[in-house]
């Protein structure tokens, strides 16, 4: 059985850090991409960064590029999301999600619908 648990969140004022986990089960870890997305309230989930099983290459959507980093440890199946400079707009429910396909190519992009297996997810709230 598939299994990824999001874990991390909490409550940080803006400029702060946080630091998630997803921690996985029941696939071969390097054959997927992992994804990471957020839910604001009253939002449609949006993806956020993404990285590669297969090469280690991550992706990040402009809102986050030089504020978050996306890391993968195979020996503990788990990706890591370290947030940096958090802002209010950084407030969400975030989710660890696997590719559909396997990832031959090495690159992923953070689209919900080329993810198909997700886990609950965390709550980030950014606010002073």
């Amino acid at each position: 059985e598939v299994q990824l648990q999001a874990s991390g969140g909490g409550l940080v004022q803006p400029g702060g850090t946080l630091r998630l986990s997803c921690a996985t089960s029941g696939f071969i870890f390097d054959d997927y991409a992992i994804g990471w997305f957020r839910q604001a309230p009253g939002k449609e989930r949006e993806g956020v960064s993404c990285i590669s099983g297969s090469s280690g290459r991550s992706y990040y959507v402009d809102s986050v590029k030089g504020r978050f980093t996306v890391s993968r440890d195979s020996a503990k199946n788990t990706v890591y999301l370290q947030m940096n400079s958090l802002k209010p707009e950084d407030t969400a429910v975030y989710y660890c999600a696997t590719s559909r396909l396997i990832d031959y190519d090495g690159t992923c992009t953070p689209q919900v619908y080329e993810y198909n297996r997700w886990g609950q997810g965390t709550q980030v709230t950014v606010s002073s």
